[in-house]
């Protein structure tokens, strides 16, 4: 059993100062207010929040930060570079490149990430000895790093859609597809969960997905989390509008995708309709703010999602800054910017889309809150740097960043001490990771 004394910790209801945490065998087994500190207890100063949930990822994007910016273009020009760097991945390069970046997640205070996982066969499209062996090397990676994992196994068998029909796969995405839906599922059938890995489904998009292979997802899928790409882009919206005669959000509802189980990643683009429609039928949402700024996709309406009875995540996506507290306070900023008003969502709010509700569009209803019966999952920010100095601890998350973290523990074992990883240096293990990605280039 561990004793924590936070300085502050975030509870049901906000900051609270002298909190002591129990932890037994990786469970919170008691929280008491009021406490001074013993001589047993390790002490965590600033600020003590529940782990953050990154709910969405692309881990293989982390390779392009800082690498595009240098001939514009669109979500569609930069798509083309994406596919080169997935091409030079094979289980063992993920495997480097995945550990690195959770390890980068840990130190921003992720204890948990979903992986929006479509990289699954050879090169050719041809599979590997163990068809989930990429799958495998997530899961390795994660564990490695220290954190849990959702890992979204994608289901994608079409190269585009336009108004003439889906279009097949292109030779750079062959190695995401297994031919149809009935074919996926038979092989994420053989992944099963374990302590510290759900294993989830999602459905890339409308455009990469063919109407009348979304009902084989969602009985595969189940109860497990469902996660789907929705309306990131205009051109999505044309495409489907024209062949099906609806709109994204309306085409999933029809085929059932869509309910409490269920998260939209992006959803960008959003009629009025559509807003009722996902809000009406409890799907969650994932803002990744970084990436749709760095791609130019737009500004999402997500206190109109909110209001309609959607709860809201957020995600590093194509990992741009992994930074999940900056992430959060990106949507506040961009509502501002649509809305010409402050304070369109409260800070307590955009905390629990970092934490509580992060965790359960993952699969994980009992990690998010640090209370008796959770997971120990806590997160300490210091509030004596630069940027948090002077901060009223419950508005930390409109100043803090990854930086200010220095503490992490994931289900009771530390990950992260000091402002260091258990891995060692981090920066370095990124940069043997993403180097031979580009060789060639």
């Amino acid at each position: 059993m561990t004793t924590y004394w936070c300085e502050r910790a975030w509870l049901e209801g906000g900051p609270r100062d002298r909190v002591r945490v129990t932890v037994d065998g990786g469970r919170i087994a008691g929280v008491t207010i009021g406490d001074d500190p013993g001589p047993e207890d390790l002490r965590l100063t600033g600020l003590v929040l529940p782990g953050f949930a990154n709910s969405h990822s692309h881990a293989f994007h982390r390779a392009l930060r800082g690498r595009t910016h240098d001939r514009g273009g669109t979500f569609w020009t930069w798509r083309e570079r994406m596919y080169g760097v997935a091409a030079r991945l094979d289980p063992d390069r993920y495997l480097a490149l995945a550990r690195a970046v959770y390890a980068e997640m840990a130190l921003a205070g992720v204890t948990c990430v979903g992986e929006f996982h479509y990289l699954h066969h050879e090169r050719d499209g041809s599979r590997y000895a163990d068809p989930n062996a990429m799958g495998q090397a997530l899961i390795q990676a994660a564990a490695e790093a220290g954190v849990r994992l959702t890992l979204l196994d994608t289901c994608y068998l079409s190269g585009g859609l336009g108004a003439s029909g889906h279009t097949p796969l292109d030779p750079v995405q062959v190695r995401f597809g297994d031919g149809d839906a009935h074919a996926w599922a038979e092989r994420v059938g053989s992944l099963a969960d374990t302590d510290g890995v759900r294993v989830g489904a999602a459905v890339h998009s409308v455009r990469a997905v063919p109407a009348a292979q979304l009902p084989t997802v969602v009985r595969a899928a189940g109860r497990r989390p469902l996660h789907v790409h929705l309306s990131e882009q205009p051109q999505e919206n044309d495409a489907c509008q024209a062949f099906y005669g609806a709109t994204p959000t309306a085409l999933l509802a029809e085929q059932g995708v869509l309910g409490p189980g269920t998260t939209a990643v992006h959803a960008t683009h959003l009629s009025r309709e559509d807003i009722a429609v996902l809000g009406g039928s409890g799907t969650s949402v994932c803002a990744c703010p970084s990436t749709e700024a760095d791609l130019a996709d737009g500004i999402g309406p997500f206190r109109a999602l909110l209001r309609a009875g959607s709860s809201l995540t957020v995600g590093s996506d194509q990992h741009v800054a992994v930074d999940l507290l900056a992430e959060a306070r990106l949507v506040e900023s961009h509502e501002r910017l649509a809305a010409g008003e402050r304070g369109r969502l409260a800070p307590a709010a955009l905390v629990d889309a970092l934490t509580v509700h992060g965790h359960a569009c993952l699969g994980w209803p009992d990690a998010g809150r640090i209370t008796p019966g959770a997971r120990a999952d806590l997160v300490a920010v210091g509030l004596d740097r630069p940027r948090t100095a002077g901060v009223a601890p419950e508005q930390v998350v409109m100043a803090a960043c990854a930086d200010d973290v220095h503490t992490v523990v994931v289900d009771g074992r530390v990950v992260v001490s000091e402002g260091r990883h258990a891995l060692g240096d981090v920066g370095r293990l990124l940069a043997d990771a993403i180097a031979p990605l580009w060789e060639g280039s």
